[in-house]
């Protein structure tokens, strides 16, 4: 039986796997990389010293998973980064998060029904690099499944796992955060796709493509979003989404950023405004690469 032909889904994932990436998905996947970015200790104290550095980060956090799987297949490292259109137009959201007067850009986009937009597109961002890192190793290694889940995992979720070499861009070093010891969230939850990509690649998983697309994509949307704290505390959603997929993560604690905080913690040089919008809105660095 098609259960998507017998829902009416069919229509719905034809659609969603001509969705075009360029313009407004590929901005939602830089601010919220960047802003990830900013949200790291030390981050803003280095886009004051070092802009350079801070936009080299930038852009690891940006095209990480595109730079790590070039590697991975020895391809030409720069290779993503010579689309001189979408270098430029995550240049320009790297401007506006860190260089916005009064943190403008940051403060708005930080606000909870906006982040939630932005979250949520940026995981349908995810399955477009997920499948391609997939079927870009499927084209050179028809049956080697080990190698298309890595290729997969790397284009999904590299800006995580080259966070250490990302870090010394910053003069930081913490050997301790290395995604492979203790993986965050997106980390697991791109392994996860790449797993089913590449056993539906290879025909172990009897799906079509679009019809994948679909499951994971409207999964990690709404999984995402559910597990997000409100100003109340942690919704009932993300009780249940903690019981219900323990071993993607770990509960988060300390749940509020502070004003006080602001000033004298983590970020010391955020704005008044900046710091009253924080109060109200953000809860934990909820962005991720």
């Amino acid at each position: 039986m098609d259960w998507f032909g017998l829902l009416a889904l069919d229509e719905l994932s034809h659609g969603l796997a001509n969705l075009s990436m360029f313009p407004y998905f590929d901005v939602a996947h830089y601010v919220v990389s960047i802003m990830a970015l900013r949200e790291q200790p030390g981050a803003l104290e280095v886009s004051r010293v070092s802009p350079l550095a801070c936009w080299f980060s930038s852009m690891l956090f940006c095209f990480g998973g595109a730079v790590l799987s070039a590697i991975m297949l020895a391809e030409p490292a720069v290779a993503p980064l010579s689309n001189s259109t979408s270098v430029l137009l995550a240049s320009i959201t790297w401007y506006l998060v860190f260089y916005c007067p009064v943190d403008l850009v940051y403060c708005c986009a930080a606000l909870l029904p906006l982040r939630l937009v932005l979250s949520g597109m940026k995981e349908v961002t995810r399955t477009w690099k997920v499948l391609g890192g997939v079927t870009q190793a499927h084209g050179k290694y028809k049956d080697s499944l080990l190698v298309m889940i890595a290729i997969g995992w790397a284009k999904g979720a590299g800006g995580g796992l080259i966070s250490n070499f990302e870090q010394l861009v910053r003069g930081v070093w913490k050997p301790e955060t290395n995604e492979f010891l203790k993986m965050s969230y997106p980390t697991k939850i791109t392994l996860i796709g790449a797993v089913l990509f590449a056993l539906q690649q290879t025909h172990y998983l009897p799906v079509k493509t679009h019809h994948l697309m679909l499951v994971y994509t409207v999964f990690t949307v709404v999984n995402k979003v559910s597990v997000e704290p409100t100003p109340e505390g942690p919704s009932d959603n993300k009780r249940f989404g903690c019981s219900a997929f323990a071993p993607l993560w770990k509960k988060q604690t300390n749940t509020c950023i502070t004003c006080v905080e602001c000033f004298g913690g983590a970020y010391p040089s955020e704005s008044v405004a900046s710091c009253r919008l924080n109060d109200l809105f953000l809860h934990v660095p909820f962005f991720e690469a």
